[in-house]
């Protein structure tokens, strides 16, 4: 079981990288795909490179890989046009696709994790009120550069980045888009903390 468990990071940085290049095989927009899986590309070296020295939990690495796919499924069809989404609208009785949704909760719940994590091995925070405090900031943080990082873009490329933008008309875009951060951010430490703890223990 711990040979497996072993290769596990390894297993999922193959997937990813498959990912990777299955997702930019004709995108529906190149630029917005670079924009998109520009994350996915700038982390995996990092993992990479840090994997003896620094290696993460199993549901780091777990969650760092779901989050790549969403990142990468939403840059080979642009968030407002991923077939989930549709399901989900036509499920549901959504007004709009709303996969963009889901990258954003993403987005909060998975580096919550990860900045959990390096916190407790890196800093002398300890367990409670303020590391769950400080987590969250740094969440919130991320999805606010996040949403300045799409303004730039705009400002830069004008209508070529109505696609990487996705508000799809909602003028609340980036409001909701921070919320669903600070939601998932919550929510992950809420659901996770004791499974984490346990791997940072054995980790350790």
């Amino acid at each position: 079981m711990k040979e497996v468990s072993d290769r596990e990071p390894v297993i999922l940085l193959a997937a990813g990288v498959g990912l990777l290049a299955l997702s930019g095989v004709y995108p529906r927009d190149r630029f917005t795909w670079v924009l998109e899986v520009a994350p996915v590309l700038l982390a995996i070296p990092v993992l990479v490179g840090t994997y003896r020295r620094f290696p993460l939990t199993p549901l780091l690495y777990r969650l760092l890989f779901i989050h790549a796919t969403i990142l990468l499924a939403g840059g080979h069809y642009t968030y407002a046009e991923v077939p989930l989404g549709f399901w989900l609208r036509d499920v549901f009785g959504f007004a709009r696709n709303n996969f963009d949704r889901i990258g954003h909760f993403a987005q909060g719940f998975i580096p919550a994790i990860l900045a959990r994590e390096v916190l407790l091995r890196t800093s002398p925070l300890v367990r409670g009120g303020w590391l769950v405090f400080l987590v969250t900031c740094v969440c919130l943080a991320f999805s606010g550069f996040y949403e300045i990082i799409e303004w730039w873009t705009a400002l830069l490329t004008g209508e070529a980045a109505a696609a990487f933008l996705g508000t799809q008309g909602d003028p609340w875009d980036t409001q909701w888009d921070m919320f669903l951060a600070l939601a998932g951010a919550l929510t992950s430490q809420l659901g996770l903390s004791r499974l984490h703890d346990r791997q940072l223990a054995r980790l350790t």
